[in-house]
């Protein structure tokens, strides 16, 4: 194959695979800079470092979901889960759990609600959308039991056990302010690419979202791995509700409905499919981190929050549009006809003149390559001219085969109307 056909089927492959993967980036440059023209002082070291706070619990819950989405589910309870584990293990704290174990209860209380999902929804066969509705009023009734209905407050900076803060946001004796959360988001989103693209589990994951009875009559477990990735999830809200508790100091009772909507809206703006079966922790991330773009850019113009929910939703529309494009091109069978194969032909005859061309000029000989050069330009322009009117044909075959078929249809019509009505025939 000549370079200039692999450089086509490269960017044949960008623009049928490809370009998901850099519209979010874009999307997220595009933002930023939109944002830094015109809102306030946006281009700051304070405004960054609120950007990157503002991406926190939604992006460690944000990588769960992703997971769960993949498989072909969803969890609608992540949310509350995140904030009810944070709630007890702030009721935990409040009786005298040292700090450390009262993290560990955070990530475990919401391990144990992931377990309860992936158990209801792979042993029961129960939709996901039901079983994980159930578990967001189950997980707020919960909270607020353990917790009396009384907030959880967690130590502030220079108290005994503040120095969890330091895990996200470290302030040095100078007052500079370093995002060493970002450190931790990282690490964790390493963790989960790794596990999605490099072991079992994360292949098993992309197969049951594609078609999960073909991964079962392959000999997948699929209830398993169904249960893993709503564990996963659960396990990711823990983490979440301790980049909370670290960043807000009081949790409230009965809150973190309305969260699952922007970690999903996080991971579908990243290019995970709804459909599952597509998605990449790296682009939930980045989808992350458009809405806290979002989040700080437009106050920064005098706008208010509700203008986040807004463009938020247009965003997330707009993706899910997009991903059903890319699902609908990717079915299309296409039917090369004779204008594509000729174009098809001649671009493998100009590459291989340009082959020819490059010999020529390494070689020295002007005198031909120039003569070549005249061929190269006289052949695009008659591949140019050749397959517009080859196009412009089959467009108008094509157009009187649909007048046939509408005449075809028309007469039909009358005749069956004069069958129903024998007296209009006298």
């Amino acid at each position: 194959m000549t370079s200039e056909n692999v450089s086509v089927s490269r960017m044949q492959r960008f623009k049928e695979r490809g370009l998901k993967y850099v519209l979010a980036p874009a999307a997220l440059l595009i933002l930023y800079v939109f944002f830094g023209i015109f809102g306030m002082n946006y281009f700051s070291y304070p405004t960054l470092v609120n950007i990157i706070d503002a991406a926190y619990y939604i992006g460690f819950i944000s990588m769960g979901v992703t997971f769960v989405i993949i498989s072909g589910g969803i969890d609608l309870s992540i949310g509350t889960v995140m904030m009810a584990s944070t709630l007890i293990g702030g009721v935990a704290l409040k009786h005298g759990l040292p700090m450390v174990p009262s993290l560990l209860l955070i990530v475990l209380v919401g391990t144990a609600f992931g377990f309860f999902n992936g158990l209801i929804v792979s042993r029961l066969k129960m939709p996901p959308f039901i079983v994980t509705l159930g578990t967001m009023m189950i997980s707020m009734g919960v909270g607020s039991i353990v917790s009396n209905v009384q907030s959880a407050t967690f130590p502030i900076r220079g108290q005994p056990g503040g120095w969890y803060k330091n895990l996200f946001l470290y302030i040095s004796p100078k007052g500079e302010m370093i995002p060493t959360g970002a450190i931790l988001l990282l690490l964790v989103g390493v963790i989960c690419h790794l596990i999605l693209n490099n072991t079992k589990l994360g292949r098993y994951t992309y197969a049951i979202g594609s078609n999960i009875e073909a991964a079962r009559l392959s000999g997948v477990d699929v209830q398993k791995w169904q249960m893993m990735v709503y564990i996963i999830a659960g396990a990711t809200a823990g983490i979440g509700g301790i980049s909370y508790a670290a960043i807000y100091t009081t949790v409230l009772p009965a809150q973190g409905q309305g969260f699952e909507l922007y970690a999903i809206a996080a991971a579908v703006i990243g290019g995970t499919s709804l459909s599952g079966g597509i998605g990449t922790i790296w682009g939930t991330l980045i989808g992350v981190f458009i809405m806290s773009v979002l989040a700080t850019g437009l106050p920064a113009m005098n706008l208010q929050a509700h203008w986040q929910t807004f463009f938020t939703g247009v965003i997330v529309i707009g993706a899910v549009l997009l991903d059903m494009y890319r699902n609908k091109k990717a079915s299309e069978v296409r039917i090369e006809t004779a204008a594509d194969l000729y174009k098809a032909e001649m671009s493998e005859k100009i590459a291989s003149m340009r082959h020819q061309l490059s010999s020529l000029r390494a070689s020295g000989d002007e005198a031909k390559a120039a003569d070549l050069q005249k061929k190269i330009s006289a052949a695009r322009r008659e591949q140019k001219t050749t397959f517009a009117a080859k196009k412009a044909e089959e467009k108008a075959e094509q157009a009187r085969i649909r007048a046939e078929e509408r005449a075809a249809d028309h007469e039909f019509s009358e005749m069956l109307k004069r069958k129903d009505h024998p007296l209009d025939r006298k």
